[in-house]
């Protein structure tokens, strides 16, 4: 995919590869790739992850990241984990309203402004190439649906490209093409960790727990409690009608009947993120599954509650803990 990327070796890499040069017969540590995965606000749970594999001595030479994913795993190979969690950390329900310039004249609900701001304040003019470790941030171009994997350039674009979401950040233009988030193709990139040469590709996915949607139900049908719902529907379209063809100009319109037990808007659309993430997960990483699998048990933590940083990041770092093991046993197999 990238056969001419041009890239700084890790530190470790270089340094291995002396050793190889001194010591032919030596063996050679496999290359560590990290694949970080999307999930908004539970994607804090990232930094929890790379600071439990820094303090056991494991560091990644490939980051893959979607989304948030992509946000920490490029702060990171830029070397401003720090200051990406101490902001993190720092976040309130009243600060991440302030944080969140909302915008109904353009093509997503928020207009990115100030986290554009911010993203670039921190990592001024970074471009990929430059970074220790190989890194690619994973996106998707609007009306194709390619994914495109974003390896070189300026490292704050990128990373505003794979995070947005549609309906919610206006899609980003780079090289020409107009992208959006990640997650609509490929929420875990496994794939794209395994090409740009990770021999052990470990993954955080963050919908382990949040949607378990895999379940056919065959032969349903209607039953009687329907009844009450169907009719209070047939109410809401009748106050409908009414409104359309009330007389009186400027009188308030009757409030629709909402049908009984049904979930609200903001619940729908975000039940339907889970649903869909899941499911694409699963149907990527059935087909290249990575060699270590580490799951955030998050099912707590909304999809936009960003305000919960230190619960995120420390359930991150359990998982990661009890993943270490099985990543040191995969790191000894490939050596």
């Amino acid at each position: 995919m990238f056969p001419n990327l041009p890239f700084r070796r890790h530190p470790s890499i270089a340094a291995t590869e002396q050793a190889d040069a001194r010591e032919p017969d030596s063996p050679r540590p496999p290359s560590l790739a990290l694949a970080l995965g999307g999930g908004a606000a539970r994607g804090w749970s990232h930094i929890g992850v790379l600071r439990t594999l820094e303090a056991a001595g494991i560091r990644p030479d490939i980051i893959a990241g979607t989304s948030i994913g992509a946000v920490v795993g490029g702060c990171w190979a830029a070397g401003r984990l720090d200051d990406l969690e101490a902001w993190a950390r720092s976040l309130t329900r009243r600060r991440m309203f302030g944080v969140l310039d909302v915008s109904l004249a353009g093509a997503g609900l928020i207009g990115g402004g100030k986290l554009r701001t911010q993203l670039e304040s921190q990592l001024g003019e970074t471009r990929i190439e430059d970074l220790a470790a190989r890194f690619v941030a994973i996106s998707t171009e609007y009306g194709t649906g390619h994914e495109v994997w974003l390896g070189r350039g300026d490292l704050a674009l990128a990373l505003r490209a794979s995070y947005a979401l549609p309906g919610v950040f206006e899609p980003v233009r780079v090289g020409g093409r107009w992208l959006m988030d990640g997650a609509l193709v490929n929420p875990v990139p496994v794939s794209a960790a395994r090409a740009l040469g990770g021999r052990v590709v470990v993954a955080v996915g963050l919908q382990s727990e949040i949607s378990p949607h895999g379940a056919v139900i065959q032969t349903y049908e209607a039953t009687e409690g329907d009844d009450a719902v169907a009719a209070g529907v047939t109410r809401a379209r009748r106050r409908l009608r009414l409104r359309r063809n009330r007389p009186k100009e400027g009188a308030p319109p009757p409030a629709a009947d909402r049908t009984p037990g049904a979930p609200g808007i903001a619940r729908v659309m975000v039940q339907a993120y889970n649903i869909t993430q899941d499911r694409i997960s699963r149907s990527r990483l059935a087909g290249d599954p990575p060699d270590v699998m580490i799951g955030p048990r998050l099912s707590g933590i909304g999809l936009f509650e960003f305000h919960r940083a230190d619960e995120a990041i420390r359930l991150g770092a359990e998982a990661a803990e009890r993943s270490l093991d099985a990543i040191r046993d995969a790191l000894r197999a490939f050596a």
